[in-house]
């Protein structure tokens, strides 16, 4: 009798176990496919924002490329006439070359433009661990590097005060930054629609612009970046990527954005420089 109540025991330990051990891989399941689905979003969005980017610099190109052919029309009919317009068709033929020569020099442009936002961003997602690199976001759109940083990595919950753990990521973004003098950088806070209202925060507004001056200041005391080359800025909740209808939603929304740029007046300079001949 004994024996049968020790064995049905043993039965009925070895099955909570069982369904304890289903209970945890249930979960773990549940919490793979929840970042599966994030990084689904991300991969979509990027795509989009690619397609986007690319589709502006096509119409660039053909916009001066239509312009390349209507001069080159305007050359074929002065053709025909040549013995009584020989010099119109040398002032045609000579904006036909400045045209080309200007095609190339802004091909050349971008082309340098984009090489060094992609060396900055391989060298910013080398530096960073597989941890850091799922609450960091790294990348380029339009021909500037966005660094998107999760609101509960950096900041104590509800506050603007940077959180310890984020020191480390906030010093390899910043020899990033340093290394790289020629782009100015911008910090951009976001936060979701929820209302919050404390003694020193009216807003989201306030907070948004409280959390990127917070990261500024990390910048500039504890990791030397010049101040001179970082602006702070908040956009409140007036900036979301998804809408806020979702807790997934208003977590993704809640942000500081990084956003490395290179320095306006020098990238219009090399603009403005004329093209070799």
């Amino acid at each position: 009798m004994k024996k049968g109540i020790f064995v049905m025991a043993l039965a009925g330990a070895l099955v909570m176990t069982s369904c304890g051990v289903k209970k945890e891989l249930y979960q773990a399941c549940q919490e793979e496919n929840k970042a599966l689905q994030a990084n689904f979003q991300n991969t979509k969005e990027q795509l989009a924002s690619s397609n986007t980017r690319v589709n502006s610099l096509e119409e660039q190109l053909n916009q001066l490329r239509q312009t390349n052919s209507r001069l080159q029309e305007s050359l074929d009919k002065s053709l025909v006439n040549s013995s009584q317009n020989n010099v119109s068709i040398d002032k045609l033929v000579d904006q036909i070359n400045e045209s080309n020569r200007y095609i190339r020099h802004l091909v050349e442009v971008k082309s340098k433009s984009d090489s060094l936002n992609m060396v900055l961003t391989n060298n910013l997602t080398r530096s960073l661990s597989k941890e850091e690199l799922k609450e960091v976001d790294v990348q380029v759109l339009k021909g500037v590097v966005y660094i998107s940083l999760a609101d509960n990595m950096l900041y104590k919950s509800g506050s603007y005060e940077i959180n310890d753990r984020a020191a480390e990521t906030l010093s390899k973004i910043a020899k990033i930054i340093k290394d790289y003098k020629d782009y100015d950088v911008l910090i951009e806070g976001n936060t979701d629609d929820v209302p919050i209202k404390r003694e020193n925060i009216r807003n989201n507004w306030d907070l948004s612009c409280l959390r990127a001056s917070s990261v500024v200041q990390a910048l500039q005391n504890n990791y030397g970046v010049d101040p001179k080359r970082l602006t702070a800025g908040g956009r409140g909740e007036y900036n979301p990527l998804q809408p806020n209808t979702s807790e997934l939603g208003k977590q993704r929304n809640r942000r500081t954005q990084i956003i490395i740029t290179p320095k306006l007046d020098e990238f219009m300079d090399l603009i403005g420089q004329a093209p070799e001949k």
